[in-house]
């Protein structure tokens, strides 16, 4: 079997404890109020909790000890009633608990979906899908725990030591002594273990966030993998990742397996101490039985939270892993955030483009981009031909401010579009790609995407334009019937005269044709060809194309090889001349002799860089 190289997904910023703790504690101040009535409910429940020991205490020595059995009934009563009233704030403090674990996970899933859509575009070049969706769900619920749960572990498990402590100190401070030698101990394994735990933890998530991108992979394209009869290597390939995820969680719970236990252990100590010492002095008279007992029964009271802190400790670090990848994402500069003083584009939009000496790289040293100077005049086509790799999709992707330019300027109308605001630029501009998308819901709701208040009149209008409302009536339920995942259930042709209908209704005054007509039969493509010739009509359109043919009529042809412009013209125009273009032309006409092949290849093919552009190119 081939080997395949594994999902990219980076390694988070590693970050201090306070800052995990200062930027998770601020989703609080929206919910400060229930956040309050959570916090009191836990802290009354836990006082109620405290009964249990003093009457305990007030049953052996006065009751038993004194056969004042008349006050026994009493006594059983108010523990009854402490039971219930601690039971009955816990349900409540449950209720409160859920409301606000959700309205923080609203918030929180909320921001960072918010700011994803805000990234600039080269941000999910190297970032999958999947790790994404794993940031979204997954690392934003191991957050809000140790927000939510954690915080309220923290300051109950606080009280409840800081209070029994004292308690215990008035009861007997000679036995209280003991119970802190423990102590000191339980603190320093504390700091081993999140020390041994962090970087455990971190790679847990990393190996998490590579099993869910390869996951989200193969789900996006399980046509090709039983088209090439790749299922039982994708699922060698998927178990040596899981079991990698399993290895790392197991080298998580091997290190809790011995942190946890000895803690317990240590903890045990103190107890163990307070019978050494305190049998003695029931024995010599100096403290009841009762007493003791009651003082025994608050010990749980005082180590137990002790180990809920060690749990907490557990909890915090694998929510410090996962806030340090959604904090990766929040931190990301957004797009358009060097536009302060960014104006709108006037209005309205001629769409006069031009292109001065502009230049750009994909972070590689050699240019995708070289000195690209063009002018498309109001209502004009540019076609963009030339060999794949060339930049032609760069070059339109700069229109639309996808990318940042190295070098040169683009103007709209006279205006730079680094100064105009993102979404001025970006409404005057209409998209209609090779790779269609169509969201997994509605005929209807697709075409709307691009102007969400249109008219079902005006749906219908966009989609006779583009040659499609016949075969959507055909449809057993219209402009209703479900497209599924990416259009799966439309034919390519159908998805692409869709998305016409998309550009149609948003009407921008700006056109990008990318292969629109790629990969249809001759029959949909002229369709097609019907559809973007009402389209493109009075409007400054970019052509991206290989097929030649669909190109012809344009106002200005621009031939691209290795990201410079080699040629431009009209069709009739570099017909006469022997470069690249005729070349391309004879090609895909089927006229050239064996002798013109090995010179078209020579020219527009041969020691193409490998470089970036060429990854970009679609």
């Amino acid at each position: 079997m081939a080997k395949t190289s594994a999902p990219e997904v980076a390694l988070p910023k590693a970050r201090s404890n306070w800052e995990i703790l200062h930027r998770a504690l601020r989703y609080f101040r929206p919910h400060w109020k229930i956040a309050t009535a959570n916090m009191a409910c836990a802290l009354l429940s836990l006082v109620f909790s405290f009964a249990f020991p003093q009457v305990t205490q007030f049953i052996i020595d006065d009751v038993v000890g004194h056969h004042e059995i008349s006050l026994l009934t009493p006594a059983i009563m108010a523990l009854l009633a402490a039971y219930l009233a601690r039971d009955f704030f816990d349900s409540l403090r449950i209720r409160v608990n859920s409301i606000f674990e959700q309205d923080v996970i609203y918030d929180m899933r909320g921001e960072i979906y918010g700011r994803l859509q805000r990234l600039p575009v080269q941000s999910f070049d190297k970032t999958s899908s999947g790790d994404l969706m794993t940031r979204v769900m997954d690392d934003v619920t191991a957050v809000e725990r140790v927000v939510i749960d954690g915080f309220e572990m923290g300051v109950i498990s606080l009280v409840s030591v800081l209070a029994v402590g004292t308690i215990l100190l008035f009861k007997n401070a000679e036995l209280a002594l003991y119970v802190v030698v423990p102590v000191p101990i339980l603190i320093i394994g504390t700091l081993w273990y999140t020390k041994a735990a962090h970087a455990r933890y971190r790679m847990q998530r990393l190996a998490a966030a590579t099993m869910n991108a390869l996951l989200s992979d193969n789900l996006q394209g399980v046509r090709q993998i039983k088209a090439f009869g790749q299922e039982d290597q994708e699922g060698a390939r998927f178990a040596v990742y899981a079991d990698a995820l399993r290895r790392r969680s197991l080298a998580v719970m091997n290190l809790w397996s011995i942190y946890s236990p000895a803690m317990n252990f240590v903890g045990s100590l103190g107890i163990i101490l307070v019978l050494i010492v305190g049998g003695p002095l029931v024995v010599s008279g100096r403290m009841t039985l009762g007493e003791l007992v009651g003082f025994i029964f608050y010990l749980p009271l005082f180590y137990d939270p002790i180990g809920r802190l060690h749990r907490l400790n557990q909890m915090f670090q694998a929510a410090r892993a996962s806030s340090e990848r959604i904090y990766d994402i929040i931190d990301t500069t957004e797009e358009g955030a060097n536009r302060q003083n960014a104006v709108a584009l006037s209005q309205p939009v001629r769409g006069d483009v031009r292109y001065r000496n502009v230049s750009f790289s994909y972070g590689t040293s050699i240019d995708a981009l070289k000195d690209i100077t063009l002018h498309a005049r109001p209502g004009q086509m540019i076609a963009l031909v030339g060999p794949t790799g060339a930049g032609k999709s760069t070059l339109v992707n700069l229109l639309l401010a996808f990318y940042q330019r190295s070098a040169g300027k683009i103007e709209i109308d006279g205006q730079d579009i680094d100064r105009v605001t993102i979404e001025s630029l970006r409404g005057a501009i209409g998209v209609v790609s090779q790779d269609v998308f169509l969201f997994n819901g509605t005929i209807r709701e697709n075409v709307l995407f691009a102007c969400g208040d249109a008219t079902d009149e005006d749906v219908f209008a966009a989609c006779r334009a583009a040659n499609c409302h016949e075969f959507i009536q055909a449809l057993p339920d219209g402009y209703d019937s479900r497209v599924g995942e990416r259009g799966i259930r439309l034919s390519v042709g159908e998805r692409q005269r869709i998305s016409i209908a998309r550009a149609i209704l948003k009407n921008a005054p700006i056109l990008i044709l990318d292969e629109a007509t790629a990969s249809v039969d001759t029959a949909t493509e002229h369709l097609i060809q019907e559809a973007l010739q009402r389209l493109t009509s009075h409007r400054t359109s970019f052509v991206v194309a290989h097929r030649l043919s669909t190109v012809r009529h344009a106002d200005q042809i621009i031939v691209l090889r290795h990201g410079e412009i080699v040629e431009r013209g009209t069709h009739a125009e570099l017909l006469k001349r022997d470069g690249l273009y005729r070349m391309l032309c004879r090609t895909q006409d089927e006229t050239y002799l064996d002798g013109d092949m090995g010179r078209i290849l020579s020219f527009a093919s041969s020691n193409v860089p490998k470089t970036m552009a060429a990854e970009h190119e679609r």
